[in-house]
């Protein structure tokens, strides 16, 4: 499955070159709901301020969140040669970075000028927010289980599969909030600024959101591959029947 890994790897630069695409392109359509795009003086200052916040907030959510996140997943394929410590060094070190930009971009959407309040009400507000919070307790649990030491090989044999599920969920979950977010500004942009829906800008956040959909899949297919499977079943039946074969999962 090594054309998956290459192809997952593709796929995040064409998702990063759409949603910069649309940054930069489009920069009025990242001010905040309820700021105009006019006026003089401090509000002008106010309304700057708080479109450099909502930019950051797609933009690490995206590039600095999900794509580091689908590198860190892939981390044990790509680098299947090198050794179990270094490769889990690899992928606590990205994932770490991941939760560091998706925090960021959290405190980036609630530190505009509209406030907590006004922007926790959506489902996708809440699917951000559940998903970062069980990647933040799945990167942990990840660090007690996966590199501790003193973990013994069943114990790890219980854990790694929860530990996968929760880390393709949590992915699936990322994208899925990224889909209803995308979705979200699409429907402002249409019902309150007036954007057409035959207009270029909706068909490139549309392209973006087909985008991050394929992502995802070629992301899971080269996680879930066969040959994968098959190292992680023989390495479970080693530790079952006691024989003194390395645990590199």
């Amino acid at each position: 499955m090594g054309w998956a890994l290459s192809l997952a790897r593709l796929w995040g630069f064409v998702v990063a070159g759409l949603l910069l695409a649309w940054a930069f392109n489009f920069k009025s359509s990242f001010l905040p709901h309820s700021t105009s795009s006019g006026g003089d003086g401090d509000g002008d200052a106010i309304s700057q301020l708080d479109h450099i916040y909502s930019a950051l907030h797609p933009l690490l959510m995206v590039i600095g969140f999900i794509l580091l996140n689908g590198e860190a997943i892939l981390v044990h394929r790509r680098l299947a040669g090198w050794s179990r410590e270094t490769r889990k060094a690899v992928q606590l070190s990205l994932q770490a970075a991941a939760l560091g930009f998706g925090l960021f971009g959290i405190w980036a959407k609630f530190r505009g000028n509209e406030g907590i309040s006004a922007n926790f009400y959506s489902l996708h507000s809440w699917i951000g927010l559940a998903c970062v919070a069980l990647f933040a307790f799945q990167w942990v649990v990840g660090l007690i289980s996966m590199w501790h030491k003193r973990e013994g090989r069943w114990t790890r044999s219980v854990v790694l599969p929860w530990h996968l599920f929760l880390g393709l969920y949590t992915f699936g979950l990322a994208v899925a909030a990224a889909e209803t977010g995308l979705q979200e500004k699409l429907t402002f942009l249409v019902g309150r600024r007036g954007l057409s829906h035959n207009s270029p800008e909706s068909a490139l956040i549309n392209s973006l959101g087909i985008a991050l959909a394929l992502l995802a899949a070629v992301i899971i297919l080269a996680a879930i591959s066969p040959r994968h499977q098959v190292s992680n079943v023989t390495k479970f039946v080693n530790v079952k029947d006691g024989t003194n074969g390395k645990f590199h999962v």
